[in-house]
């Protein structure tokens, strides 16, 4: 049955205009966004279809391109629209954070860093910049690819820290293969880092490695 034969006040659409976008399923909101549906299904139905192939949401959006374009109905486009509504939203919660957040617990720190990293194909070093009350500052991707001692440079690190008058910092990247365990590399990046900033008297706190929906911190781990 199409959208429109369905009873006007259940269509997504209305719904949300109606009563709010908290009443709707989560299928009624992914319909919204998938706007039309397949031959034999209509766009709950299909919304329906795609989140018992991927479990969940987060599964969902964190498809890769490969597995996006093999869900049906889905081609290159939509996964452009779903890659920008997931970036969208990671700068949305930034926005609130940046100036006016403090880390008060490793927990805090690990589910701020799990959000910004968690699902990327690639690899990525990034930088939290804090103020002496753990107030963050600033955070920031300062490299990608693979991470290690030649591709990433402590003077670029230590420049970009004074550059945002950061009194810490936190470190962090992630594993796309999901191996949540600090390489000899990442070691011996970390303590490198660490040596030079100390120089400049400015605090490393923590490096935090996320790998799929873990994260392992070396402060915990005596890495520090």
């Amino acid at each position: 049955m199409q959208l429109t034969q369905l009873p006007k006040h259940t269509r997504p659409r209305e719904k949300l205009l109606s009563d709010g976008p908290d009443t709707l399923s989560d299928a009624e909101l992914l319909a919204i966004f998938l706007r039309t549906g397949v031959k034999g299904m209509n766009a709950i139905e299909l919304a329906d279809s795609l989140l018992s192939q991927r479990q969940t949401l987060q599964s969902l959006f964190n498809t890769s391109l490969e597995d996006f374009l093999a869900l049906k109905g889905m081609g290159e486009a939509k996964y452009v629209l779903f890659q920008a509504v997931l970036e969208l939203c990671r700068r949305y919660l930034k926005e609130g954070c940046e100036r006016a957040f403090k880390f008060e617990s490793p927990v805090q720190v690990h589910n701020y860093l799990s959000f910004q990293l968690k699902g990327l194909e690639h690899e990525v070093f990034m930088v939290l910049y804090l103020d002496s009350q753990n107030q963050l500052i600033k955070d920031e991707v300062l490299f990608r690819g693979t991470i290690n001692t030649a591709s990433v440079y402590p003077r670029e690190v230590v420049k970009a820290a004074l550059k945002h008058n950061a009194a810490a910092i936190i470190f962090a990247h992630n594993h796309p293969s999901g191996v949540c365990e600090p390489s000899h590399a990442d070691k011996v990046l970390t303590e490198k880092l660490r040596k030079a900033l100390a120089l400049m008297d400015i605090k490393v706190l923590d490096h935090v490695l996320v790998a799929g929906n873990r994260c392992i911190s070396f402060a915990d781990r005596g890495l520090l």
